[in-house]
């Protein structure tokens, strides 16, 4: 049996391509129970990692060859994206492990060191072992991934000096806001990185902090846990202006803030700054 990991990221694929590619968490098991269904014979074990930098797919293979161009088009075709092999990377065995380890690692990752990758892969293990896609071998691939992951932390100071995705923002933020604390928040979505992102925010005692999110009671919770505001995403028009800083991060396959909406709030504000970043693939 032989290891091989196909994948395409940041550094071989352009945004479009891997908003494209990407699983949401809802889809992930489906996804894999479609995978094996298709290609049980040179698949017997399966895993895929999908993150708002990467798609990944672990295998474990008789034929790493056949299996290479059968994943291949059945990526293309389950997200209907043309041809794709100009962005993949094809990792066999030893590289496959080695690549893994840095994955796990955050040495990967668009900013080195970020620790939320190795939940991530987790979650993916996770999937696959719930899917019944997780094999003998890819479980032991992934458990040393994690002892790898774990020896790095507390060897190095890889994460003395990390940054995640969400303190990246606010050292943004501060780049056009030097005093936080006098700017007025709003977060698009309530999930673990928009929570991850107001932790950071809360930090720098915003003037107000507002949460937007298509289910109320998520909203909510989140807001208790701030001492935040709520607000309905159907309100997001006539309200955007208020806002000095913008974090969105939802699962949606649909855009959320329009160039007119921002161009009525950024006439509103006369041309007070407003930052915006969005967190989320796609």
């Amino acid at each position: 049996m032989q290891i091989l990991t196909l994948g395409l990221n940041h550094q071989t694929a352009p945004l479009s391509l891997r908003e494209k590619v990407s699983f949401p968490a809802d889809t992930l098991r489906e996804a894999l129970v479609d995978l094996r269904g298709r290609l049980e014979r040179l698949l017997p074990e399966s895993a895929i990692l999908s993150t708002c930098n990467r798609t990944e797919i672990y295998c474990a293979t008789p034929q790493a060859g056949e299996a290479r161009v059968a994943v291949t088009e059945w990526l293309s075709a389950h997200r209907h994206t043309g041809r794709i092999d100009d962005h993949l990377y094809s990792l066999p065995d030893g590289q496959a492990v080695r690549h893994a380890f840095r994955v796990a690692s955050g040495l990967d990752s668009m900013v080195l060191g970020e620790p939320q990758i190795l939940g991530q892969m987790k979650d993916a293990v996770r999937a696959a072992q719930e899917s019944g896609a997780l094999g003998t071998h890819l479980h032991q691939l992934f458990q040393r991934s994690f002892a790898v992951a774990k020896e790095v932390r507390s060897s190095t100071e890889i994460g003395a000096h990390s940054v995640s995705m969400a303190a990246a923002a606010v050292r943004l933020a501060r780049r056009i806001f030097d005093d936080i604390s006098k700017s007025s928040v709003l977060f698009i979505g309530a999930g673990e990185m928009i929570e991850l992102c107001a932790t950071h925010f809360a930090a720098q005692h915003p003037k107000r902090v507002v949460i937007a999110n298509r289910t109320a009671e998520r909203a909510d919770r989140l807001a208790q846990q701030f001492g935040a505001e709520t607000m309905r995403l159907a309100d997001l028009p006539t309200r955007l202006e208020e806002f000095d800083i913008v974090v969105s991060c939802t699962a949606s396959t649909l855009p959320i803030v329009g160039l007119g909406m921002v161009e009525r709030a950024s006439k509103a504000r006369r041309r007070r700054p407003i930052f915006m970043v969005d967190l989320a693939v796609p």
